[in-house]
């Protein structure tokens, strides 16, 4: 379920548990069809972070065949007021302006994220020749798909910026997104501005994708300004591609804790399947490849891992 290095948790590792050569080889059997994986195209990650610990998540993607570099936001007086949600936005700006300077494609993740052990051997989830690619996320939340190209990439939607795939075209845009956000908002509101991302890029006539299962998980603690504007204190990924390279912090260094998490995010995954939100009834009426989307949508949850 998680491959963890650290001495401090050797206790809660079990023996059933593949070890990282087979977690390989069951990456690749997973890309046999020789479609680019995430390494061949990303070389780059850049870690958004503020007091987080990091290392565990710099030395996953560093395995992984990425570079890696930690962007913390440095404390200034008049943060003092602002909401944790406008901070962020910040910290995704400069992340931005970062990517949108290079010449391929970038990873962006934030500190509580815990990749899946073979991140950089999974298939990219889309065509790096393509045009128009927006945002591609690696981890989802609220998650819904459109169309599935014939060569298998989900265009479609989530929110939450945990982890995802940027094209230095689409760093631009986003630049845009977030400097109208800051000139229009009021720092001290919250604002789901991770929301707005999918519309906007659309309507720049980008296109989005989701991978076929995530990536890695969100290991954060429950978020109070969240639940105090009534959405969720937590979301989790609904289905790993593979095991964790750690135990996220939302465990506290308890499997049992983990395994219950996971147990309910995968319950709830199937959920919004069964009752239309992954794919909705709407988008599969319209659609001239109902069964493409119908098929994408079931095996996704068709794993055996947590």
């Amino acid at each position: 379920m998680f491959r963890n290095k650290n001495k401090c948790n050797d206790e809660i590792q079990i023996s059933h548990f593949l070890d990282h050569d087979q977690c390989f080889n069951q990456i690749n059997n997973h890309n046999k069809s020789g479609a680019l994986k995430v390494s061949d195209v990303v070389n780059r990650a850049l870690i958004i972070a503020y007091k987080e610990e990091t290392q565990l998540l710099e030395t996953a993607l560093i395995q992984e065949g990425l570079n890696c570099e930690v962007i913390r936001q440095q404390h200034q007086p008049q943060y003092k007021s602002f909401s944790p949600s406008y901070l962020c936005l910040l910290n995704h700006l400069r992340a931005w302006k970062i990517a949108a300077m290079q010449s391929q494609p970038t990873l962006i993740t934030e500190a509580d994220f815990v990749p899946v052990v073979g991140l950089g051997e999974l298939p990219l989830p889309f065509n790096p020749y393509q045009t128009n690619v927006g945002m591609c996320w690696l981890y989802t939340c609220a998650s819904q798909i459109y169309s599935i190209s014939a060569e298998g990439y989900a265009d479609g939607f989530s929110v939450s910026t945990v982890a995802y795939i940027v094209t230095p075209q689409c760093a631009g845009k986003l630049i845009e997104f977030a400097t109208q956000l800051l000139q229009t908002s009021n720092p001290e509101t919250y604002f789901t501005w991770d929301s707005q991302i999918d519309s906007f890029l659309r309507h720049h006539k980008l296109k989005n994708y989701v991978p076929f299962r995530n990536y890695g998980e969100h290991g954060g603690l429950p978020n109070l300004e969240h639940f105090l504007h009534g959405l969720s204190k937590t979301h989790r990924a609904d289905v790993l591609y593979n095991q964790l390279h750690f135990l996220p912090p939302y465990a506290s260094k308890s499997y049992c804790k983990f395994l219950s998490v996971r147990l309910y995010a995968r319950i709830k995954g199937i959920v919004r399947l069964l009752v239309g939100k992954f794919l909705r009834l709407r988008v599969l009426k319209l659609s001239p490849i109902p069964a493409r989307l119908v098929s994408f949508s079931i095996r996704r949850q068709i794993s055996l891992h947590l």
